[in-house]
């Protein structure tokens, strides 16, 4: 079981045969993946974007800096975590500085069907998984993988309540595989419909395939706190 390539069902089938290995990693499986690379790029928008920036990057949500030719990793850790659910995390790293390591943490699971019954991959972003995001998956024509974010809920102990599109921001993520340059290919925009584009990445990575899984992934690539919350 893939959370991913089970959300796309058939069309899995259409994937770069990369991508399909890389999103396959599972328990199942019994291997996960963890990427190495260099973003060309990491941008933010606007000045007056940088306090919301700081803010979610308290909790490993956003990344406050930019930069060029930034090395990155990404590390996708399959494990069954504490309320059953298979997840895969989704850990990355931007050294955007001489010492300084920005992280963006997330944690997918099976969503639930959209209003067409379409199904999706549910993200919780940051380390206590307090902000639930739908993810809509979708192969496109050349064998990429988009994932487009849809409704975003917060949780944080009592207080649950969708989160307004309109005080946020839609992500948009495509992968794909260069077979010239054998390398993984990736480009993020999160954009507001009034505002404009906040924050995005773009750049390559390989990908090597640790078959550690489960019980044996370590607690540091876990999130601190399980939302049940969807």
């Amino acid at each position: 079981m893939s959370v991913v390539l089970d959300a796309l069902g058939a069309d899995a089938g259409r994937l770069h045969p990369q991508l399909r290995r890389r999103f396959g990693a599972s328990t199942a499986a019994g291997y996960s993946c963890v990427g190495r690379g260099v973003m060309d790029r990491v941008w933010h928008g606007p000045t007056w974007t940088l306090p919301f920036l700081h803010l979610g990057a308290w909790r490993n949500i956003l990344v406050p800096h930019d930069g060029r030719d930034v090395p990155f990793t990404v590390e996708n850790h399959a494990y069954v975590d504490s309320l059953g659910r298979e997840s895969l995390s989704v850990l990355r790293t931007f050294e955007t500085g001489p010492g300084r390591r920005d992280r963006f943490d997330a944690t997918l699971v099976a969503g639930d069907p959209d209003a067409d019954g379409r199904p999706t991959v549910l993200d919780y972003l940051g380390t206590h998984q307090h902000l639930a995001v739908d993810l809509h998956p979708r192969v496109l024509a050349d064998g990429r993988l988009s994932l487009r974010s849809g409704a975003q809920r917060f949780h944080e102990g009592p207080v649950s309540f969708r989160f307004p599109l309109a005080l946020s921001g839609v992500a948009d993520l495509v992968e794909g595989y260069d077979d010239e340059r054998e390398r993984f290919t990736i480009s993020v925009t999160v954009r507001n419909a009034r505002l404009g584009p906040l924050v995005g990445y773009e750049g390559t990575f390989t990908c090597e395939y640790p078959e550690v899984v489960g019980d044996a992934v370590p607690a540091s690539a876990r999130p601190r706190r399980e939302e049940a919350r969807r």
